[in-house]
């Protein structure tokens, strides 16, 4: 019996994370064993080449001796104490180091857990309960972003899973990625108190913002006295060492982070401005708790990582040398086989659509091919190249990558190309 199918019978739908399942790409997922390095290998021995990096914290790929020396020396004393912990505070330290207009922050478990906390304080701060969100952009599981669009494109959202009752999405407005007017028409037909937005997306496969968008958007947010959220908790760390912040230079009043921030342990966290954040308990009425927000397994791991990138701030340039070599090889290689396709890339985060069209917005990349790419998938997944199980996630290059495995993933998409026409 295949492990898949073993973990049926105990696991819903055999995986605790759907994505992982292979239901838009088709075939079974391999049950991973280990990782080394820029790889992972699988219960059967089977080694590939791994552009997923764990959906992004692996910075450095897996294994990592600095971080797995700083972990092990963490755990070494307790994995976790419900209580303060010094290193907490130099992680903290670290973080808002790196950003002028960010003054506090406070650690949770999780992507999710930070950005439903942060929209709690933004609402708590306004005063107002209407939020915005924009179509393509995933900020966790919380009920209140778990929306699909309405008629139109300023219109409320209606809940988009059983089991979240129309109540908690009423307040959630949706707009369009990168496009200003969707937005204006949202905040004349809500009491909006907070904007979310990646301002660079990594939930429709990669598509970053326009800069004057997002300049339009902190304008209006000025405006209209509703605090902007920039939810890197992908990019962060990630598409640079200051993640949008580097790229666009644009100040946003509250900022989630995650995965990077934990090195590959389970982290998240969100920062603002003081006269925001300290409306949070116990300084403020705004409650928020969480018994392992803060461990220090998870805030070592973080610290090390961090460092590390701190140090050698000069890797990006080679992670994204890398991620532009990957994405012009595909498109010569599509080009000579006839393939309609379109490629991103941010950092070290890269993303393609079969699409004839560059995707501004959910609703060009809802154009791309996905019956190609599931079959782009299999056929490279055969030849031992990692990517993505959905064609509306982000790709991702670690240090350890070489010249040589980006050669290897270019001579294998130029043997599958001509079944894919």
């Amino acid at each position: 019996m295949s492990l898949i199918n073993e973990a049926k019978k105990y696991i819903v739908g055999g995986v605790n994370s759907p994505v992982r399942a292979f239901k838009s790409v088709g075939g079974e997922p391999p049950f991973i064993e280990k990782g080394e390095g820029a790889y992972i290998y699988d219960t059967e021995g089977n080694k590939y080449l791994d552009y997923i990096q764990s959906w992004g914290p692996l910075i450095f790929g897996h294994c990592d001796k600095t971080i797995e020396e700083s972990i092990c020396a963490a755990v070494s004393k307790g994995v976790s104490f419900g209580a303060p912990t010094k290193v907490e505070i130099e992680l903290a330290k670290e973080v808002l180091d790196l950003f002028p207009h960010l003054d506090l922050i406070r650690f949770v478990n999780s992507g999710t857990e930070a950005t439903m906390s942060a929209i709690r304080v933004a609402r708590g701060v306004s005063g107002k309960d209407d939020i915005i969100k924009f179509e393509g952009c995933y900020h966790g599981h919380s009920d209140s972003l778990l929306v699909s669009a309405g008629s139109g494109a300023a219109t409320f959202g209606t809940p988009s899973s059983p089991g979240v009752p129309a109540d908690f999405t009423k307040h959630t407005l949706l707009a369009k990625y990168n496009d200003i007017e969707s937005v204006k028409e949202c905040f004349k037909k809500g009491n909006v108190g907070c904007v979310i937005i990646e301002p660079i997306a990594g939930n429709m496969s990669l598509v970053p913002a326009e800069k004057e968008f997002l300049q339009q958007l902190r304008e209006l947010c000025n405006e209209n006295g509703a605090i902007l959220i920039f939810d890197e908790v992908m990019s962060g760390f990630r598409a640079s060492l200051r993640g949008s912040y580097d790229i666009y230079g644009i100040e946003a009043d509250m900022v989630t982070f995650g995965k990077v921030i934990g090195g590959g342990m389970p982290v998240g966290a969100f920062a603002g401005k003081r006269e925001i954040m300290q409306q949070l308990s116990p300084e403020g009425p705004i409650y928020q708790a969480g018994t392992l927000s803060g461990n220090p397994v998870a805030m070592s791991a973080g610290l090390a990582m961090l460092k590390k990138l701190k140090s050698s701030p000069d890797i990006y340039k080679d992670l994204e040398a890398k991620a532009k070599k990957l994405m012009q090889g595909f498109e010569e290689i599509s080009k000579e086989n006839g393939i309609d396709i379109q490629t991103n890339v941010v950092g070290s985060m890269f993303g393609f659509f079969f699409n004839s069209i560059k995707p501004k917005n959910f609703d060009d990349v809802n154009k791309s091919d996905t019956k190609r790419y599931a079959k782009f998938h299999s056929e490279m997944l055969k030849r031992g190249f990692y990517f993505a199980p959905s064609a509306y996630e982000t790709g991702f290059i670690c240090t350890v990558m070489q010249e040589s495995d980006i050669e290897a993933t270019l001579e294998a998409y130029k043997e599958i190309a001509p079944g894919l026409k």
